[in-house]
């Protein structure tokens, strides 16, 4: 496997690539780290972000046009179209690794949902093929048959994030068309039967591409005012908007973690170790991946709610609540590690995907059209941007868990109260860099 190719498989880089020493990078970022909570936890004493701050509203016209119904049967059409498009580019198409459906599914989804929610809000409620055919539907203007129960929260949506990261980095063959066909088919059934049963409230929760664009949106400077007006803010102002409910720490835990497992997973001595001992485990690397698997996003939501519950001066309810309502300031963690794990592959291999989705039939019509592996060709670049993902998103995590904390801790427990979390974070850092490049 050549350089370009390898990359192409991973979006990594590797130690070597960084123009400053490995060592240097995990001190420094472990340092900026340290260096911005002293400095939020001395001059940062009363809290600056809220929810219901308005931002700066864009002109009317952009909410009629965006809110009319037109426009969203036109969005909705338009997620029906290229969910059929990709289904015959899938049948038709080659059966093997050319195929559009694997970029479509790895990289466009799963990256590119991030990068499009990030921009411009949960776009995926407004192309969302199940929610398009349930709109076109006398269903949806009658009461659902069954409420949806409060206690599922955003587990079932957790479920169906893990059921991805699984089939990507721990079944037996991800690049299997079959399998991922199967996923797919098996995920449109769940959420329409769920849409029918429960009305919207099924893919507001359970849906996992939905819960995963909206929780991702929250850190997009695009926002709802008060009064419905589409508005330009303060991300941080957004990021408390996150829905609390149950299985919100589970949703962002399982994709920091499947990041993290990404990257481990891919390290020759987790490889080797897997060689080694399948043949002594039931299911073999599969049972051993899928473990590691656990581990990892275990870990993270482990060590976030036992960090964020850390403090005294609360009440028994209150610290059962601190959790959830710290679990926004993972958001920018998620989305700076998702970047500088998966840049290039969103970047280049997602041009190849669009590629192939233009001509999915092998015709040649594009001619001489190619991908451009600019970031490939640059690794001191590429490694820097991968670097300043993982220590910006932290920071930026320090920062609105901070804020928050003077929201709901006691005054005499607003520092102390975060030291836990804190080490928590440089611990992330620390481990993400490592992970990141390789060990």
């Amino acid at each position: 496997m050549d350089r370009t190719t390898e990359l192409l498989a991973h979006g990594l880089g590797g130690s070597a690539d960084l123009p400053i020493p490995y060592s240097y990078a995990l001190i420094g970022a472990a340092w900026a780290l340290t260096f911005t909570f002293a400095v939020v936890a001395l001059a940062w004493r009363t809290p600056r972000f809220d929810a219901a701050k308005p931002g700066r509203p864009l002109p009317q016209r952009v909410t009629d046009v965006v809110d009319a119904p037109a426009t969203r049967y036109a969005m909705g059409i338009l997620g029906v179209l290229l969910a059929l498009w990709v289904a015959v580019a899938a049948v038709a198409g080659p059966q093997d690794g050319s195929n559009a459906l694997q970029g479509v599914f790895y990289v466009l989804l799963w990256v590119g949902l991030v990068a499009v929610s990030l921009a411009i809000g949960p776009v995926w409620r407004a192309i969302s093929p199940v929610r398009a055919l349930y709109a076109l539907t006398p269903l949806h203007d009658r009461p659902a048959p069954v409420a949806y129960p409060s206690a599922w929260g955003y587990w079932p949506a957790a479920l169906g994030l893990f059921a991805f990261v699984w089939l990507e980095l721990a079944s037996p063959d991800p690049g299997s068309l079959p399998a991922v066909t199967t996923w797919l088919l098996l995920y449109l059934l769940i959420t329409m039967v769920g849409t029918i049963v429960c009305g919207l409230r099924w893919p507001a929760n359970a849906d996992p591409f939905e819960v995963y664009g909206v929780a991702v949106s929250r850190l997009s400077p695009m926002r709802r005012n008060p009064d419905g007006r589409i508005a330009i803010g303060n991300p941080f102002d957004h990021l408390p908007s996150l829905p609390v409910r149950a299985g919100t720490v589970a949703v962002l835990a399982i994709l920091l973690g499947s990041t993290a497992f990404d990257s481990f997973s891919a390290m020759p001595q987790f490889r080797a170790f897997v060689d080694e001992h399948s043949d002594a485990v039931p299911f073999g690397g599969v049972l051993i991946r899928t473990l590691g698997l656990l581990l990892f996003a275990g870990v993270v939501g482990v060590t976030f709610w036992a960090a964020a519950r850390a403090t005294g001066g609360v009440t028994r309810e209150q610290r059962r609540a601190l959790p959830g309502a710290m679990a926004h300031s993972l958001i920018p963690i998620v989305v700076g590690y998702i970047f500088a794990h998966y840049l290039t592959y969103l970047v280049e291999r997602g041009q190849q995907t669009i590629f192939r989705l233009a001509d999915p039939f092998g015709t040649g019509w594009l001619g001489a059209t190619e991908v451009n592996y600019f970031l490939s060709v640059h690794p001191s670049l590429l490694a820097t941007l991968k670097v300043g993902f993982v220590v910006g998103g932290h920071i930026a995590g320090v920062i609105a868990a901070h804020d928050r904390a003077l929201r709901l801790l006691p005054k005499r427990h607003r520092v102390t109260g975060q030291l836990a979390m804190m080490l928590v974070m440089v611990g992330y850092t620390f481990t993400g860099l490592y992970l990141l490049f390789g060990g």
